[in-house]
């Protein structure tokens, strides 16, 4: 995609949404007012931002602008049910939200899509939805999306402005979420075991990284989770790490 298919005009809207949003006075994080900028930019029928804990099937965040008419709240079981069906969301999770931004008809046709029982039970009546996937903790799910009713694709100004506001959009979620979470302290040990968990490794295998015995990690995993309010790993690494940068 060529920067001149941006117009100066476009590219000061760019920079006005983002500033509403650093200066919003609002703890939402994201700050909804960059959802409501973000539609005017892109034109679609529905605005959407949405944060899952893939294995708890927990909403996190949600929060939607609806520009073509009041939409029906979606039922997260069918999503669940159906969500193999949607390639660019499977690799959105697979990426952790590494990933460029793309739309529906990049993936499959309008017929093809429309034969899916994604789209029956769960989409319809959106034939093409624009995705802006952000970095997330493994297990989670972190996103823009922009849904059309109809089939006209997204432009490639559309696609450019999202590719080049994604930085800002990332920076903007982590500066709110800073602003809405009081600092937990953890010891260097707990930081210790969660970070092998973040790398995937087993309590066992933890235990024999760290020269301890496993009821040490256990001891360790279940300070970690009273201090931070949470019940599982997956939480966890959500809490601490919300970036895939581990410190």
């Amino acid at each position: 995609m060529s920067r001149h298919t941006i117009t100066e005009r476009h590219m000061r809207a760019m920079l006005d949404v983002v500033d509403d949003a650093r200066h919003a006075d609002s703890r939402e994080v994201p700050p909804l007012i960059l959802l409501e900028g973000l539609g005017r930019l892109v034109p679609c029928d529905l605005a959407e931002f949405s944060e899952l804990d893939i294995p708890t099937r927990r909403v996190l965040a949600g929060q939607a602008v609806e520009y073509g008419g009041h939409y029906p709240e979606p039922d997260d079981e069918v999503w669940y049910r159906w969500r193999h069906q949607h390639p660019h969301c499977v690799d959105v999770e697979r990426s952790h939200g590494h990933l460029e931004v793309a739309q529906m008809s990049d993936y499959m046709g309008v017929r093809d899509f429309r034969n899916l029982a994604l789209f029956s039970d769960y989409m319809r009546p959106f034939v093409n939805m624009l995705v802006v996937a952000l970095p997330t903790a493994p297990g989670r799910m972190r996103k823009y999306h922009f849904s059309r009713e109809n089939a006209r694709p997204f432009t490639e100004r559309d696609l450019l402005t999202m590719q080049l506001l994604r930085p800002h959009l990332i920076a903007l979620y982590r500066e709110a979420a800073r602003r809405r979470h009081e600092p937990v302290r953890l010891t260097p040990r707990e930081l210790d075991v969660l970070r092998a968990v973040a790398n995937g490794l087993s309590t066992e295998d933890i235990a024999g990284q760290l020269v301890v015995s496993t009821s040490t990690v256990r001891k360790h995993l279940e300070n970690t989770y009273r201090k931070l309010g949470v019940s599982s790993r997956t939480a966890a690494l959500a809490r601490v790490f919300p970036d895939p940068d581990l410190p």
